[in-house]
């Protein structure tokens, strides 16, 4: 069937010459539609042909991690990373070769949000397919249970174990040629290529369902992890006495895990808990620094192949402390806001924005008094930003006292927010191992940035943390700058403001510090995760010029970046891909000092300062128009399957989603329903219609800048999968005239009755001409997009290009149909009485908003095929009520309830199949 209707879409495609209006995915969808409601194909049939395309989106995924970091073999790997080394040696002091080497290239930071696409089984297919070259064989299966937090943490956990195992073979490989190069110091040497760190578990931005007991659960349980790890190594190491002692101290975690897993609400029962957990023990292991000198000390008397395990280990022990890898708690600035009132404001009559708030916070801090903490003020405590820093006190004092926590504050747009994570920093004495990170990410904070960083680092208190933390630590996002004034502008704008932290560091005299930049971008087109190469996926966050801006005033960049996810958890699915993707990294590292002095793009500010703005106001126009916000509301978040254990929407609505705020849905699967819908247009909308009259000289300076091929590279992977024609035919379904005239030759007579029941239904709604509308704007803008591209040398043939858009179309003409088969079943079930406030149209508009689980759950309260029978009682007293037949609902379940049951099952399928073919999702 898949190779009929790929052929049939060719077919239908070559038509559109003939008329611009003809829409081919619309078509084969109504072709499809009207096979399945005459019975000439079923609902199992289409289920065997999404499993084939389902396991053709697998493949895709798998190739194309195969390319990003090819190549996989990994003695390949080694030699080549050994071969560098080497090379780095050559000519080259032990000095310098240390500071090389034992700087780490970057910090990678395993985050989660709902971007678990598949799940484990299918991501272990695609991880192995990569690696292999064998064909995948699974596809996406149908009962797929939402993951949890628990279950997004075990997948954190998985990836940094990968990573630290690859981490590990390569700092033998430094050891190993640093004891041949320089055998009187190698010895010396701690090498640290990495450092790794997660937030999952502790990211309570946009969530409450994470409590302190949470946290600390996870956190004990990375200890003994780790410590499980760190015993297995000394044992092969030859340490047996410490293995042993390792082994004790990972029990001890372990217990204390267990602990927190059990009650902690109740007084009697968390006392217990903590008085265990903070009882003296021997085996209550909380700082490495004496066995990693134990370790260094052993190693000195030892020759070299001896020698080398043992400072592999405490290079792996100095890195990640006593868990998996360092942690990051988020917290958004209002929690913080809240906090803090109640030390400078408790009548709430403070603007936080004030010039009297930064003077008394001032005041705060220079007077603060550490406090001590226990158990019992995390339980009673009621302000979340203060039970996160409590949190952090009683990791650093019970679990970890050596490994730094990060504290990121989400939409962080002025230093009173920093300097209030400061003072309770202070106030629960963790000031000297917690670094406060603000989070610019936002369109404001973005667009004030440079003010804020020019203001904060003014400031003396922070310039203090800052020298006493050996560094200035920020973070750069690319969710709602990417939602909302496009990826291009947002990528561009996190450059800008990257280059002004250069020059305030350099102002206020920090140039002595490290400058910390943490890009949390997310998946392919979605969040900044440049598509085309490794390599531009490394530079597209942290520029060239931006390395070079902190270069030029003698400030060393800590690089960090996130691996968001399904997508960036790929890279570390499998020991081969974590060798292949570390060493890729290193590999490509020294390539991003070039400076880029010479690029064009930031020489010719004439040109792509005025390009980037008009981009950017283009996207934010676009973003507030009616016909964009009904189109990416119209079905609600329907279109995703569930990712995440995080919600989607940033508040529930129990009505109809028609209406929904396109402000409430979040970044991710706002990005994700543009792909979903075929056109992603935070990534192509305005490139085109920015360049005006200029296209000529753009085209120049874009195609002879790195930069600007770098945007190209972005604009060219999405427009490869771009269709318009795909968006406009979503829109079709809610055409009256479609749904009336679709029986008026009297093909389908049968569906006369549904067909003119949705046709009158759908008359005021107004879903279908929005939708055209913003097709007939992205379609005026896609065309100035292919003049401007016009002007520049035509990108390399793809073979496989074409048959991915045949296959994506035939994707979306299936869910076309599929969703024709939901709006007929439901449209045409018997009337029911209203329950709870909920009646028959309620219902049919949530099937039109896609809501369908809601809907199946009030038809199958309305009609129950299970209801109690006569026979299930035993009563003395005769009845002849009721006299009819107790399962008449049967057979309204058989026509009604199971198809459309069916078909909702089917939809997520092709919402996989498709993200893995954008290579994201969100």
């Amino acid at each position: 069937m898949i190779e009929a209707c790929r052929q049939r879409m060719n077919e239908l495609h070559a038509r559109t010459a003939e008329t611009p209006l003809f829409n081919p995915v619309f078509q084969l969808g109504l072709e499809i539609s009207r096979q399945l409601e005459k019975g000439e194909i079923t609902l199992a049939g289409l289920s065997e042909a999404i499993a084939e395309l389902g396991r053709d989106g697998l493949q895709a995924r798998a190739d194309r991690l195969a390319r990003l970091i090819g190549p996989l073999e990994e003695d390949e790997n080694i030699a080549a990373f050994r071969a560098a080394v080497v090379a780095s040696a050559q000519g080259s002091d032990f000095a310098g070769f240390a500071m090389r080497w034992s700087q780490p290239l970057l910090h990678v930071v395993f985050t989660a949000h709902p971007t678990f696409l598949l799940t484990p089984n299918e991501y272990a297919a695609v991880a192995e397919a990569a690696v292999s070259g064998a064909p995948v064989v699974i596809a996406p299966r149908p009962d797929r249970p939402s993951p949890s937090l628990a279950d997004e943490h075990e997948e954190a956990m998985a990836a940094l174990a990968r990573a630290q195992a690859a981490r590990e073979r390569l700092h033998a490989v430094v050891l190993d040629v640093a004891a041949t190069h320089y055998p009187d110091d190698w010895q010396a040497l701690t090498p640290c290529l990495f450092r790794l760190a997660t937030w999952v578990g502790y990211d309570m931005d946009g969530r409450t369902d994470i409590g302190w007991a949470t946290s600390l659960r996870f956190r004990f349980n990375e200890k003994a992890r780790r410590l499980a790890l760190h015993a297995d190594t000394a044992s092969a190491a030859g340490e047996a006495g410490l293995a042993g002692r390792l082994r004790r101290a990972c029990r001890h975690a372990a217990t204390m895990a267990a602990l927190l897993a059990g009650d902690t609400d109740t007084p009697a029962a968390l006392s217990a808990i903590a008085n265990q957990i903070t009882a003296p023990d021997a085996d209550s292991l909380t700082s490495l620094s004496g066995v990693i000198a134990d370790l260094r000390a052993a190693a000195a008397v030892l020759p070299v192949d001896l020698a080398a395990p043992r400072l592999v280990l405490a290079a792996a022990m100095a890195a990640d402390g006593l868990g998996m890898g360092a942690i990051h708690f988020r917290v958004n600035a209002a929690q913080l806001h809240n906090a803090i009132r109640r030390r400078i404001d408790p009548d709430g009559n403070l603007d936080m924005a004030s010039g009297q708030a930064l003077l008394r916070l001032r005041m705060l801090l220079n007077e603060v008094q550490p406090l001590r903490s226990n158990f019992a003020a995390l339980a009673v405590e009621s302000t979340t930003a203060v039970r996160q820093f409590l949190a952090m006190a009683a990791i650093l004092r019970h679990i970890d006292a050596d490994t730094p926590i990060r504290l990121l504050i989400a939409e962080c747009e002025q230093p009173q927010t920093v300097l209030s994570a400061l003072y309770f920093a202070k106030l629960f004495g963790i000031d000297s191992h917690v670094d406060v990170s603000p989070l610019f990410e936002t369109e404001t904070a973005l667009e004030h940035g440079g003010r804020f960083l020019d203001a904060l680092l003014a400031e003396p208190a922070y310039v203090a943390h800052a020298r006493r933390r050996g560094r200035v630590a920020i973070q750069t996002g690319f969710s709602d700058a990417g939602r909302f004034v496009g990826q291009i502008p947002a990528a561009l704008a996190i450059e800008r403001l990257q280059g002004r932290l250069a020059r305030a560091m350099a102002a206020n005299q920090l140039g002595d510090v490290a400058a910390l930049i943490f890009n949390t971008h997310g998946e392919s087109m979605g969040r900044g995760a440049h598509p085309v190469d490794f390599g531009d996926r490394l530079a597209w966050p942290l520029s060239r010029w931006a390395r070079g801006q902190f270069a030029d005033r003698h400030i060393r960049i800590e690089a960090e970046a996130s691996f968001q996810g399904g997508d960036g958890f790929l890279f570390f699915g499998h020991d081969a891909l974590a060798l292949a993707t570390l060493a890729r990294i290193a590999a490509l590292w020294p390539g991003l000092a070039d400076d880029g002095a010479g690029d064009a793009f930031y020489t010719r500010t004439d040109l792509s300062l005025d390009y980037y703005r008009m981009i950017r106001r283009h996207q934010r126009r676009l973003f507030e128009t009616r016909p964009y916000a009904r189109a990416i509301t119209a079905f609600g978040l329907g279109l995703l399957p569930v990712t995440g254990s995080r919600r989607l929407k940033r508040q529930s609505d129990i009505g109809s989603d028609r209406e929904a705020n396109l402000r409430q849905i979040r970044a991710i699967p706002h990005n994700a329903v543009l792909q979903q819908l075929g056109y992603p247009a935070n990534v192509l909308a305005g490139v085109g219609t920015a360049a005006g009259e200029a296209r000529e000289a753009l085209a120049a300076l874009l195609a002879g800048s790195a930069r600007g091929r770098q945007i190209l590279g972005l604009v060219g992977a999405a427009n490869a999968l771009a269709s318009i024609k795909t968006l406009a035919a979503y829109g079709e379904l809610f055409n009256s005239a479609y749904w009336a005239t679709r029986p008026y030759r009297g093909t389908e007579d049968h569906l006369a009755r549904p067909c003119l029941a949705l046709a009158e239904r759908l008359i005021e709604d107004d879903r279908s001409g929005q939708f055209r509308r913003l097709a007939s704007q992205l379609r005026v803008d896609n065309i100035k997009l292919r003049q401007l591209l016009d002007h520049l040398p035509a990108p390399s043939a793809d073979p496989a290009g074409e048959a991915t858009r045949r296959t994506l179309g035939v994707l979306h003409a299936l869910r076309l149909a599929l969703m024709q088969h939901l709006f007929l079943r439901a449209v045409d079930m018997p009337a029911f009485s209203r329950s709870n406030d909920i009646s028959r149209d309620d219902v049919l508009d949530m099937i039109l908003s896609l809501r369908t689980d809601e809907a199946l759950a009030q038809l199958r309260r309305a009609f129950p095929v299970t209801a109690p029978d006569l026979d299930d009682y035993r009563m003395n007293e005769p009845s002849d009520w009721p006299d009819g037949d107790p399962q008449a609902y049967a057979g309204i379940q058989r026509r009604f309830i199971g198809p459309i049951a069916e078909a909702a099952r089917l939809l997520p399928l092709i919402g996989i199949a498709i993200a893995n073919h954008f290579g994201a999702f969100g």
